[in-house]
Order: C-alpha cells, then structure tokens, then sequence
C-alpha cells in the first residue's frame, strides 16, 4: 500500500485519531500567533520594540524551560488534568495581558508574559505520544509522524496572518483574546477524546534518574534539533535583513510564508514516500536541510531567487522533524516520553533564539548573505552532530508490508 494512503487511511479508519489530530492541529494555531501578537500589543503599550524584544524573549524562555517539566506532569498523571488546567490558565492569562492599558509597567508584561509561557499546554507532545497506543503499527505510526509534522505547518502559516489580521481589525488586545480562546477550545476537545482520556502513563517501573535525556538517543536528539533551530531563528532574522537590503521590507512576510508552504509540500512527499526511517534518514533530511540553507547565500540579492530558494529548502523542514519524531518511542526511557517531545520543542525553542540573536549581529556587521550562511552552517552542524554519534541512535523500524 502506498505509505501516503497508509498514513492517512490509518488516521481515518482509527476512532477518534483523526479528531485528535483535527483538535491539536486547532490547539496549535494560537502557539504560531502568540509571538508575534505579543511583540505588537507590548510594543503599542510601551512604546519601545526593545521592550516589546524583552516580554517576547521572556515568554519564549519561559515555554522552552517548563515544557518538559510539564511533559514530566503528563508522564505522572495523564493528559487531561495537565492539558485542561494549563490551557484554562493561559486563556485567563492572556485576557489579563490583553486587558493592560497603555503604559502600563514593563515589570507587569515580562510577568504575564512568564506565565504565559509557563502555562501553554503541551498538546502536540501529547498527540505524538498518544499515536502508538491508537494506531495499528508501527509502519503507520511513521506515516502519521509525517502526516502530523505536514499537518501542523498550517498552524505556522495560518497564525502570524490571523494575529496580526486580528490586531490590525480590532486591537493588539483582541488579538491576544483570540488567541487564548482557540488555545483554549482547541485543548479542551483534544483532551476530551476517549484516546487522550485513556492515555496513562507506563506503570511497574520507577522513572529514570535524569528523565528522558538519561538515554544517548535522546541526547542526540535534542543537540540535533538545537541546530536545527538555530538555522529556523536564523533565516527568519536573515530573510528580514534581505528584504531590507533590497528595500522591500513587505516581501519578508510572504517569503517566510513560502519558506513555510515548501516545508507543507515537502511533508506531502514524505507522506507519499514513507518517510526517512532511522539514523542514516535523519543523515539524509539533515543533509537536504542544511544543503537548501546553504544555497540561501548565492539567493541573498534577489526577492526572486530567494522565493525560489527559500520553496526548495523549506521541504526538509516537515520530513526532518517526521524522522526525529519517529524515534522518540525507541529512544526515551520508559515513562518519560511525553517529556522527551517536550525537550525536542524545547531544544528548537532554545536554538531559534540563539540563531536569531546571532543572525542578527552578523547581518548588522557583514550583511544578510552572512547571515544566512550562519544557519545554513547551523544545519551542517546538526548534520555533523547526527553522522558522529549515529551509533546512539535507534535502529530502523522494520517495516509491515502491507496487502
């Protein structure tokens, strides 16, 4: 059968699998608009986009150091306490941040802006953990990685357009309001489907010392996808630059669009391919990954060849992060492995800032060209990393054949 219909026929033919995936998918929009809509509505109530730099930066740190330890709650006590009552405090949180007036103290937005971070709920770990208990295999568990890595690029897509659609009609505010109330239903239906409700957590052993980076694979990973994500912070720092650069500043929304639209075409194929499989398909992603950045160098001139670019390099991103899904089951300790998606997000988050923040002062100093050779040597290093200790990683899932 091919993979493409194995993946989404085992989704579909599942009970209630495709409303957990609709569910999440919803739940996610809000996590691609909150960054954007929360450095607009602190800029108009400061004043200052240093300000506004500074309650974003906070919220980001925030979502990257506590996701695991909430994906440690979820290992302990199932899905549905952790994700219903973290989802109600941040739609609350988000109403408080929205509800501050003009000038209101930077003290206040860093804050809420913490909390808000602290509080997001950690629905796309928990769908991927849940995917081996509803699905029938482990070949269409691999291509529902794809799937899900594919599908969630609409959430990435859709936010940025939707919060500052929404902030531009009604309000900064508003737009955070939103936000928290798609968060918020988006959650409530995926932990309320009998498949999250029945989720518990591996019993008959004590957890690991150290968790789910105990293990080398895990490790791996998460060193891998640093790198990855210091190329994502990267090349969004380093497109802004280049359209500068070349005096067409709106350009930049529509080519990371693009850059997000190749990443959706590229999941499609991987889908339709069964997707990489093992160390040496995390070596192949990677190497595509950091090859299609790399050529964002030559591209740095022209809006044009950028766009064309910018399509291309993009169809590694879903596929790469469909491979390191796909090992997280082999490679986590048992019981930890909704804490192990969230250092994966974790280890992006992290590298994403720290790429953009080098990006930037490398744009500053030697033009956008350099910076987007810094994440397209990001990328290699990931590779690097992946190639040196491949022997840590799990061994290929065998594949089911299929009638």
């Amino acid at each position: 059968m091919d993979r493409s219909i194995l993946g989404v026929s085992a989704i579909a033919s599942t009970p209630g699998a495709a409303r957990l995936f609709a569910s999440s998918i919803v739940a996610r929009v809000p996590l691609a608009m909150l960054s954007i809509a929360l450095l607009v509505h602190a800029e108009r109530l400061t004043g200052s986009f240093a300000a506004a730099g500074i309650v974003t930066g906070a919220y980001a740190v925030s979502l990257g150091v506590v996701g695991p330890v909430l994906g440690q709650l979820v290992d302990r006590r199932g899905q549905t306490a952790v994700l219903l009552a973290s989802a109600s405090a941040s739609a609350a949180l988000l109403a408080a941040i929205a509800a501050l007036p003009a000038g209101a103290p930077l003290l206040a937005l860093v804050a809420l802006a913490t909390a808000i971070g602290a509080a997001t709920p950690p629905v796309g770990a928990c769908l991927r953990t849940v995917l081996p208990a509803v699905l029938p295999d482990a070949g269409a568990v691999r291509a529902a990685y794809a799937v899900e890595a594919t599908a969630s690029e609409l959430a990435w897509v859709s936010g940025p357009p939707l919060a500052l659609g929404v902030g531009t009609l009604w309000s900064t505010g508003a737009a955070l309001v939103v936000g928290g109330a798609v968060l918020l239903a988006g959650t409530v239906a995926f932990a309320t489907q009998p498949a999250s409700r029945a989720w518990r957590p591996a019993t008959g052993g004590e957890r690991p010392r150290g968790g789910s980076l105990r293990t080398p694979a895990m490790r791996t990973l998460v060193t891998v996808l640093i790198g990855v994500g210091v190329l994502f912070g990267g090349v969004e720092v380093a497109v802004a630059a280049a359209t500068d650069a070349l005096g067409s500043t709106a350009a930049a929304g529509p080519l990371l669009a693009l850059w997000g639209a190749g990443s959706l075409l590229g999941g499609l194929v991987a889908v339709r391919l069964g997707g990489a499989n093992g160390a040496a398909g995390l070596v192949l992603v990677l190497g595509a990954l950091a090859a299609g950045h790399l050529a964002l160098v030559p591209a740095a001139g022209s809006v044009v060849a950028l766009a064309a670019v910018l399509l291309v390099a993009g169809a590694a991103i879903a596929p790469t992060y469909a491979t390191v899904y796909a090992m997280v089951d082999h490679a986590a300790p048992e019981g930890t492995v909704t804490e192990a998606f969230a250092w994966l997000a974790t280890a992006i988050a992290i590298g994403a800032s720290v790429g953009a923040a080098a990006a930037g002062a490398v744009a500053d100093h030697a033009g956008p060209g350099a910076a987007f050779a810094l994440a397209g040597a990001a990328g290699a290093i990931a590779l690097l990393a992946a190639l040196l200790r491949s022997p840590t990683l799990p061994a290929p899932a065998v594949a089911v054949a299929a009638a």
